[in-house]
């Protein structure tokens, strides 16, 4: 590699760059839209009925964070290119416990019992779990987890990276 590409890498060519919305496709609309709205406590900002153009826009206080798409069918596949797993930050354990109480009235499945670290020896950590349509999903925060007695699954290695 050339010392330019290096550079190039390093240097911020977009120095205000924030992650935006995130959108996911889904195989129906209704019962995705009100399990993020519920899980997540976001509002429908903005939806198409239209039969071959269905969407939500989720978002809170003004700002866009997640759209839907219902355009695909079957399930989420995680031997395959693309995304690996979304990931939302919260500030506290208690939000993480929180959640899980919530994913648990809404029927998810969980990779793991409960609230794991993101490796052993870790003080991060949260719950990992799918929606609906089978997209891994996790809700951590980035401390309070080394205080449980939880183990982390992966040992060394990210439980993010491995469920």
């Amino acid at each position: 590699m050339s010392d330019t590409a290096t550079d190039t890498a390093t240097a911020p060519v977009l120095p205000s760059l924030q992650t935006g919305h995130i959108g996911l496709n889904v195989t129906d609309l209704d019962r995705s839209t009100a399990f993020y709205r519920q899980l997540l406590g976001l509002d429908l900002t903005s939806e198409g009925t239209a039969p071959e153009r269905r969407f939500a826009m989720l978002g809170r206080d003004g700002r866009l964070v997640l759209t839907l798409w219902q355009q695909s069918s079957g399930a989420f596949d995680p031997a395959r290119p693309g995304l690996h797993h979304l990931s939302f930050q919260v500030d506290s354990l208690e939000e993480v416990r929180a959640a899980e109480r919530a994913l648990r009235g809404l029927g998810a499945d969980f990779a793991h019992e409960g609230v794991v670290p993101h490796r052993e020896g870790s003080a991060s950590g949260g719950v990992f779990f799918t929606d609906p349509d089978g997209i891994r999903l996790e809700i951590y925060t980035p401390s309070g987890v080394d205080g449980t007695e939880a183990k982390a699954p992966a040992g060394e290695a990210p439980t993010c990276g491995f469920f």
